[in-house]
């Protein structure tokens, strides 16, 4: 198990202070305003490690530029095809969908990620 660090109690803490899902860019120019000196490629390598652990999630869906949040219980997101920026939504997960398609492909299924797109209130 690999011990804390500054630089991850500082990455945990920006993520945990924002409702959006910022990108690894963002969230190093956070932690630049706390740590100064530290360098975009320690800020990956943090995040990296911090998801091994299971701290926080990246949002990858299509492509796109990963995204980050605190980790949390499954849920769906809704990404604004106008300003990009993601949103937790507050519906039910589908859980046996995953015993569905396991069942019908015969593969491991372990969870799933769904993202719905659109515009969000301000750019409608």
């Amino acid at each position: 198990m690999r011990r804390d660090t500054r630089q991850r109690d500082a990455i945990l803490e920006v993520l945990e202070g924002v409702s959006t899902h910022p990108t690894a860019d963002w969230i190093y120019e956070e932690v630049r305003k706390k740590i100064p000196r530290i360098s975009k490629g320690t800020v990956y390598r943090n995040l990296k490690v911090l998801e091994e652990e299971g701290k926080i999630t990246e949002l990858n869906l299509n492509g796109t530029v990963s995204r980050f949040e605190v980790k949390q219980d499954c849920h769906y997101h809704f990404r604004c095809e106008r300003c990009g920026r993601v949103f937790d939504l507050d519906v039910p997960v589908e859980k046996d969908r995953d015993d569905r398609v396991a069942a019908s492909t015969g593969l491991n299924i372990r969870c799933h990620q769904l993202e719905f797109r659109g515009l969000c209130g301000d750019c409608q």
